[in-house]
């Protein structure tokens, strides 16, 4: 992301992208419905279309806002800045996070008038059951960690490439589809259409986003160590790790009934999660052998790239 691009401009690029998203995801789903009876070979349209659709996205507004396009890749940013110094100030991320959701709706809308439906009718799939809820944290959490992981090891140039083949193959191997995006989910209610989601069906699909973003950060900071600002090893001494280690395993464990019955009852709220992730994190630095991958500084541009 340019270092200098002012927040309105920002924030415009990512209600235009998050919109722009919507209208392919929304308008391939019509268009295939309407061109084949088969289910499987809709699928396989709306998928390819998704996600050179994303990718192309991603690439052209990048350099902009980072293209978030997304709540949960923005609270990523926006956690790391916590952690790291590097990210999204709390500011900075509620603008996003409106522009994605008002982006999300706005392109949900334009897509139906464009293949002449009504435009605003709620979508009637009910898209329950705890099978798809495991199925989001799954898609959300993987797609964190494509994120996370590139940025880590000094790869941010592959992200569109390698974000836009996740969410392809993850519409097929998950149970939900991948929705994986609070704002396209709920811009995706808009739509009665092949890519809909019925209006009940969102606060356990959101609730199952933001968990798994929170599980995506934690298997990150497992694997490539807690994200820094400047280089170094997050190394400890065994003895200085072996009791933290269990007083978090404990504390995170301590915390799954709660998550649980949020998930399932209820929707989740932010604070909830964000706690969540902060023993999640802490649970996979403490397991974690070595830290920062050597030689990976992680930057500014690091954190600011979408799925």
């Amino acid at each position: 992301m340019t270092a200098h691009t002012s927040l309105p401009r920002r924030a415009a690029a990512e209600l235009i992208g998050t919109a722009g998203l919507l209208v392919v995801v929304i308008g391939s789903g019509i268009q295939a419905a309407e061109l084949s009876r088969d289910a499987g070979v809709a699928l396989i349209a709306n998928s390819l279309a998704s996600a050179i659709g994303l990718g192309l996205i991603i690439t052209l507004l990048g350099p902009l806002s980072g293209a978030h396009l997304n709540p949960v890749v923005t609270l990523t940013s926006w956690w790391a800045r916590r952690t790291s110094g590097e990210g999204l100030g709390g500011r900075e991320a509620l603008v996003y996070t409106a522009a994605q959701t008002a982006g999300a709706i706005g392109g949900a809308v334009l897509a139906e008038a464009m293949f002449g439906r009504m435009p605003g009718t709620f979508a009637t799939q009910v898209r329950d059951g705890g099978h798809l809820l495991v199925g989001e944290v799954v898609a959300t959490a993987g797609l964190v960690l494509v994120i996370q992981g590139l940025g880590r090891t000094g790869r941010t140039r592959l992200i569109p490439a390698a974000v836009a083949a996740y969410i392809a193959a993850a519409i097929w191997f998950t149970s939900s589809g991948s929705f994986a995006n609070p704002a396209g989910t709920i811009g995706r209610s808009f739509s009665d259409s092949f890519t809909g989601i019925a209006p009940q069906s969102l606060p356990g699909f959101v609730a199952a986003q933001l968990l798994g973003g929170a599980a995506g950060l934690a298997l990150a900071a497992l694997l490539y160590g807690r994200a820094r600002a400047t280089g170094g090893t997050n190394a400890r001494p065994a003895a200085a790790t072996e009791a933290p280690t269990a007083v978090a395993l404990e504390a995170a464990v301590a915390r799954v009934p709660v998550v649980a019955a949020v998930v399932v009852g209820a929707p989740v709220v932010a604070p909830v999660v964000v706690d969540v992730a902060v023993e999640m994190e802490a649970v996979a630095e403490s397991l974690a052998e070595t830290g920062t991958v050597e030689g990976t500084a992680t930057t500014k541009a690091d954190y600011e790239t979408i799925g």
